[in-house]
């Protein structure tokens, strides 16, 4: 095969796959703290939260050990320490981030929602497009759990 063939072939596959790259869809209008909850999550199964009422949804908060505040405060810190996320919105008791996929730079959102007097973190990862995450959004959530329970502040 000649090089021009080949260039001309990856010039075709390059175009052809423009559309798939940086596929950010638009930001959900419910995303925030709605009646003390977390956005409900889309019939789709790229989306769990600790707020969701159905199993296929449902995972568990974050239950804080100690210091709400301290908890907080290191929570806020390692998502804003994970790969290719940006936070966008952050009040003293909410947190909204979006996560970039590595590949065609997918976004999630991740939500953080700060409940002291439950003794809870409430938390929300949804996929914006698509159907399916392949678990991306349970892997995160459980990161976050491992990591602040490695730091002390969650059980």
């Amino acid at each position: 095969m000649s090089i021009s063939r080949i260039f001309t072939i990856g010039t075709v596959l390059l175009l052809a796959s423009m559309p798939l790259i940086s596929c950010s869809g638009k930001t959900p209008s419910n995303l925030g703290v709605s009646d003390s909850e977390l956005a409900p999550c889309p019939a789709s199964p790229n989306c769990l939260s600790s707020d969701a009422h159905d199993s296929g949804h449902k995972t568990s908060p974050f239950q804080i050990d100690g210091d709400p505040g301290e908890a907080w405060a290191a929570a806020r810190e390692i998502v804003a320490e994970l790969p290719r996320t940006r936070i966008v919105n952050e009040t003293p008791e909410y947190l909204h981030a979006e996560c970039r996929s590595s590949v065609f730079g997918f976004v999630d959102d991740l939500e953080l929602h700060l409940r002291p007097a439950e003794g809870i973190i409430a938390v929300r990862s949804a996929s914006r497009l698509g159907y399916s995450d392949f678990g991306v959004n349970q892997r995160r959530i459980e990161t976050l759990r491992t990591t602040l329970i490695s730091r002390g502040v969650v059980r």
